[in-house]
């Protein structure tokens, strides 16, 4: 059980939270990602950054926001898309309410990443409470490169780990006034790397490209005019290649969603390995651990399935990915179950491990959502 909960509504309040607050603090959003990672310590202080929510400045002209960390994203594309204008980025709890701050954190992402990258590649610019109270900010409003330390790349994937963050700046991109999707039949995971070659390496430019039911889902996005021709033009390149209706489509989206978030009672698994190798580990993880709902990036290598609430079963999963070059997290653990997080820990652990030391020594933000790459308790090794 948690000491307590605490709800800042002002980054001058998140930096008394945190400063003040006796031992450790895990920050939470919508709780979507609750039990992502490894469990926080029982013990920490809970700091709710919902209070943080609603956009801080919008430059249309720049296509930049800055928003609060517990701003909803769902409420937040609503609002932006009155100027025509989004955040291109679609990861599926998206519509449970998941907060920019908790997207960031995780490091999760939708089928928009062929396209867009990922939040890392769209956040500029992060506001971010540290261990002892420090308000440090990294970034702006402003979209170059810069040399020097950057923070948001630091805090990305973190799970709440080194600071709480207070305020995100995003990168924005037109809405598209149009999307097509076109299904190309795809029923064997170990042809999966070239049927994903045959689809990337014709001159429609996919915005997302995604492996689920048996079929690889090809979404286009553009003018109404320039859509349908490259719909038309990859049926005709393509054998089985047809474009779905509107309202089969958002089936086929949705569906995809609630696979990559998987049912009740089972663990799920995001995987990332090289493109060239997604094929052949989907399919051995299909007969060696019971996956189940997996769907898969092929342009990208990246991947989610779901495997039995069994610890070894889950090991095994991390295990197969770390020798095949690739990595493993635990997205999602059924209540009750006690399952490895992390698979064996990388070379850079050792750089984890001293950017800890630097920034908060006594390991006090987010203790143990990384263990066991990260210490449980006390200050880092």
């Amino acid at each position: 059980m948690s000491t307590s909960t605490t709800a800042p509504t002002t980054t001058t309040e998140l930096r008394d939270a945190v400063r003040d607050a006796p031992g450790p603090v895990v920050a939470t959003g919508a709780g979507t990602a609750a039990d992502w990672a490894a469990p926080p310590a029982p013990d920490a202080t809970v700091i709710s950054v919902r209070g943080l929510a609603g956009v801080v400045a919008h430059n249309p002209g720049d296509m930049t926001v800055a928003v609060g960390a517990g701003t909803p994203l769902d409420a937040l594309q609503s609002a932006l898309a009155e100027h025509g204008q989004r955040v291109a980025f679609d990861a599926a709890r998206v519509r449970r309410g998941a907060t920019v701050g908790g997207l960031f954190a995780t490091a999760d992402s939708g089928p928009l990443a062929l396209a867009y990258g990922s939040l890392r590649d769209l956040v500029i610019g992060v506001t971010v409470v540290l261990a002892d109270g420090t308000v440090a900010r990294s970034g702006g409003h402003v979209i170059k490169n810069v040399a020097g330390y950057d923070l948001a790349k630091l805090l990305h994937g973190a799970h709440g780990t080194f600071g709480v963050m207070s305020e995100v700046v995003l990168r924005l991109h037109p809405r598209p006034p149009a999307v097509r999707t076109v299904a190309l039949p795809c029923p064997d995971l170990a042809g999966l790397p070239a049927a994903g070659r045959a689809v990337t390496d014709t001159p429609v430019e996919p915005s997302a490209l995604e492996w689920s039911d048996g079929r690889l889902l090809v979404r286009l996005e553009g003018t109404e005019g320039g859509v349908e021709g490259r719909a038309t033009r990859l049926a005709g390149l393509l054998d089985g290649a047809a474009e779905l209706p509107a309202a089969d489509a958002d089936a086929a989206w949705s569906s995809h969603a609630d696979a990559v978030e998987g049912p009740d009672g089972r663990a799920v698994i995001r995987v990332g390995v090289r493109p060239t190798q997604l094929g052949e580990v989907l399919t051995s993880l299909v007969g060696e651990a019971d996956a189940e709902d997996v769907t898969a990036a092929p342009a990208t290598g990246v991947a989610t399935l779901t495997v039995p609430a069994d610890a070894e079963v889950v090991a095994a999963v991390h295990r197969r990915l770390a020798a095949a070059g690739g990595t493993s997290t635990l997205r999602s653990r059924p209540a009750g179950t006690d399952l490895p997080a992390w698979g064996p820990a990388p070379a850079s652990a050792v750089l984890l491990r001293a950017v800890a030391a630097s920034l908060d020594p006594d390991h006090r933000i987010g203790r143990g959502r990384m263990d066991p790459w990260l210490p449980r308790t006390g200050a880092p090794a």
